[in-house]
């Protein structure tokens, strides 16, 4: 089975792991989400995504450009104006993006219970 991740004897990444560790952080859904209306400049992105530092969104929306799902253009201007808007990449990524989403709002209050069972035993000193 994991034979089709090697070849020529170089070690290839499995695919799935690959494109889930970088959609699957803590921001690039978010940013994907938050591009759904179209193009936003940075300062935008960053009030409708809230709590994101400069810094992580930076990090994050480089790394989304660098996969294909976000395309970052440039207008000569002064100062110069940058909008990040989603690439065909990142549109075909809203639909199992939204499935994703409804399926969290379904189960939220579920899984939020489950936690605190969880959590709960461990919260009550022995008898």
């Amino acid at each position: 089975m994991t034979s089709r991740y090697f070849e020529s004897g170089a070690f290839e990444p499995c695919p799935i792991r690959d494109v889930l560790d970088r959609v699957g952080d803590r921001w690039s859904l978010l940013v994907i989400w938050s591009l759904i209306d179209g193009p936003l400049r940075f300062s935008a992105l960053r009030r409708r995504i809230g709590d994101i530092s400069q810094r992580m969104l930076s990090k994050t929306v480089r790394r989304l450009e660098q996969d294909g799902f976000v395309v970052r253009t440039v207008t000569p201007s002064v100062p110069p104006r940058v909008d990040y808007h989603l690439s065909p990449l990142g549109r075909s990524f809203l639909e199992p993006l939204d499935a994703l989403i409804d399926w969290a709002d379904a189960h939220h209050k579920e899984i939020r219970a489950s936690r605190a069972a969880y959590v709960a035993p461990a919260a009550t000193p022995a008898a």
